[in-house]
């Protein structure tokens, strides 16, 4: 099939997560299993679709364009190892002298995967931007991710990717809690680090200028996303109404988050690293599957501190909606956070 990355993403009930906890998705299996037959035929015949229309090509083209003006050097440098030592793992065999054309136009991985959790720190009403820095220390990270419409095989358009991770030492912004870095911190709910929204264009793309997350007791390092659908900007910068179309977590390979952390200020953090092959969200994600819910990436530079760069095309369903199971923590407001008494999440 001719994706760099593609992920089906699953109509499935979702469980809230705190961190450290162990709670489940509640699909079925059998109902996961009858997803992933009618997904992989849509993979099938999105595959060829996509090619004829040149969007693979595109993607290539852009991601390559993303690197060039990006890169700390004249050659790349890429360290591809699979975050798990199972049947997900890669022999893509990239050298540092390898071209950007030949990064980009590797054989591409087709993965399937399921819904995710939302976890108990989403926040409503982060502002649509694509820097969401906020001169947080850490190593940057440029993501791009493109979104297909499995059921048109198109790119969607006017999507809006939703992110948020947590910093360098494990603390996310805009959520006071007890279980988030110092519970006593009510200045917490006024950040704004590593969240924020982006709208995808006509080729269904959106990017993001971003931190490479940290991590904390019980999960291994990771990005939490939502796709909402057919909603509206306000005045203020934000986003109402529509729906959301997918929750879900997207990861990093074992090796390249190794060797973050051996970086300051994420060798600041005490707290034991969960691998992603212990994490209870990858083996969700990924049991019974073709799943491998992680980014594609390369290094702008001769080292991680140099920056990284990350991409994925997510599959999802337009059709699905998923908005009771986004319980948010927190809202920002023109006057700062205000916590969400009644979110259902387990803190």
């Amino acid at each position: 099939m001719h994706f760099q990355k593609l992920a089906i993403l699953a109509l499935s009930g979702l469980a809230v997560a705190h961190p450290g906890s162990h709670e489940h998705g509640s699909y079925s299996v059998a109902s996961k299993r009858h997803f992933l037959h009618n997904a992989r035929r849509s993979l099938d015949l999105c595959a060829n679709h996509l090619d004829k229309r040149g969007i693979n090509e595109r993607a290539k083209v852009r991601r390559a364009s993303i690197v060039e003006a990006n890169k700390k050097r004249t050659v790349l440098a890429r360290d591809l190892e699979k975050v798990v030592n199972t049947s997900h793992h890669s022999t893509l065999d990239v050298t540092s002298s390898t071209s950007e054309t030949e990064l980009f136009n590797a054989n591409p991985t087709c993965i399937l995967a399921p819904e995710g959790e939302v976890g108990p720190f989403w926040v409503s009403g982060e502002l649509i931007r694509k820097d969401i820095r906020d001169d947080e220390p850490g190593i940057q990270l440029i993501l791009d991710a493109q979104f297909i419409d499995i059921n048109t095989c198109e790119p969607i358009e006017d999507l809006y990717w939703d992110v948020w991770n947590c910093n360098a030492t494990g603390v996310y912004s805009g959520v006071q809690s007890s279980m988030n870095g110092n519970g006593n911190d009510a200045s917490n709910l006024n950040k704004t680090f590593a969240r924020g929204l982006q709208k995808t264009d006509s080729e269904g793309v959106a990017q993001f200028n971003t931190l490479f997350p940290g991590h904390y007791s019980g999960r291994a390092t990771h990005i939490h996303v939502i796709a909402h659908t057919q909603a509206h900007v306000l005045s203020n910068n934000t986003l109402t109404g529509g729906q959301i179309s997918h929750i879900g977590q997207l990861f990093f390979d074992q090796d390249l988050i190794t060797k973050v952390e051996a970086t300051s200020p994420y060798n600041e953090n005490t707290v034991a690293i969960t691998q992603n092959a212990n994490d209870h969200v990858v083996q969700v994600e990924t049991a019974n599957s073709d799943s491998d819910p992680f980014f594609e990436y390369t290094l702008l530079g001769d080292t991680v501190e140099d920056g990284i760069f990350g991409w994925i095309t997510l599959g999802i369903n337009t059709s699905a909606s998923h908005d009771s199971d986004a319980s948010y923590a927190a809202t920002l407001t023109a006057n700062g956070g205000v916590s969400n008494s009644n979110s259902g999440s387990m803190f």
